[in-house]
């Protein structure tokens, strides 16, 4: 039995949890919501069923698909179509999974599609269709998880909350051709580290991943390093070695991480170390320009060189 149809667990990490995850119908949100449902959680499985890019469909095939493989397993599942970047979709995903199950613990911001562009080419209605599919995908069933999280707790009831948000490495270095997808994945960063400050107050922890794995997104973009390996050799790149850090992040027994920033792909996870001071001048003077050139020269021959954009 593999890891996407093994029976759930009632002792598992996750047992008695509510978890929404959205974009679940295929790829990461899928191999998500399989690996939650092993671990005893009751899982909202969302999915609008569209196109990589976004541009047609809509379809309830996929999200029904993996209720299906999750309730065959022993365990509980429903499908939620809307569309989370909108208020009304947003918020019926909260109410899906309170009218369901009465209960939300965990929330895993997922949903995306692509519109590759080189920037000079890039028009601006993909611009907007892409940072509004991710950021504002993510923002607005935060907004209205939180707002659950929050009344929960001015009534007494102090929740053990999670929230896991999806990067990219394109957010964190930057991706050639990929300018929207680059610029929301960013902006996902610095969404998760406010809320994270924002929502521990709530019982909320809030922590961001940089998945590297094979999806309908990545299978074309990098084909050759997205490719399955031949024989029994190990699939570094099998969206299901993502998901174990995710359902650990959506578990009550992540407590105390929060605020964090995380690459996983294949074996390995790595904790990212964001924007830090590094060689500093300072003076109780105004620089003028040539100083101030002269002076940030010998500054950035102190500091690291930054990575490479992807593509470079």
């Amino acid at each position: 039995m593999d890891r996407g149809t093994r029976r759930t667990r009632g002792d598992g990490l996750c047992a008695g949890r509510v978890v929404i995850v959205t974009g679940a119908g295929r790829g990461l949100g899928r191999a998500h919501a399989l690996a939650f449902a092993a671990e005893g959680a009751k899982v909202v499985v969302n999915d609008l069923g569209v196109t990589p890019d976004g541009l047609a469909g809509t379809s309830p095939g996929p999200a029904r698909h993996v209720v299906e493989q999750i309730r065959d397993a022993g365990g509980q599942a429903v499908a939620h179509g809307g569309d989370i970047a909108t208020r009304e979709g947003a918020s019926s995903l909260v109410d899906c999974a309170l009218e369901s199950f009465g209960a939300l613990d965990t929330l895993v911001n997922n949903a995306g599609f692509l519109r590759d562009r080189m920037l000079v080419n890039l028009d601006e209605d993909d611009w907007e269709a892409v940072l509004r599919v991710h950021l504002t995908g993510h923002f607005l069933p935060l907004k209205y998880a939180a707002a659950h999280w929050r009344a929960q707790m001015r009534q007494g009831r102090q929740p053990v909350a999670r929230v896991v948000n999806t990067s990219s490495g394109a957010g964190l270095l930057g991706s050639l051709g990929q300018v929207n997808y680059s610029a929301a994945k960013a902006g996902i960063v610095a969404l998760t580290l406010v809320a994270a400050a924002e929502l521990g107050r709530y019982g909320v922890q809030v922590n961001a991943l940089a998945p590297a794995a094979r999806t309908r997104m990545t299978e074309q973009v990098f084909a050759q390093t997205m490719a399955t390996p031949e024989g029994d050799s190990f699939d570094a790149m099998a969206p299901e070695n993502v998901s174990p850090l995710v359902v650990w992040l959506g578990s009550a027994a992540s407590e105390g991480v929060s605020g964090r920033v995380f690459e996983a792909e294949g074996g390995r996870i790595t904790v990212m170390e964001g924007w830090r001071p590094g060689p500093t001048v300072t003076r109780a003077s105004r620089w003028s320009p040539a100083e101030a050139g002269r002076v940030t020269r010998e500054l950035l021959a102190k500091a690291a060189a930054p990575g490479a954009v992807y593509g470079v």
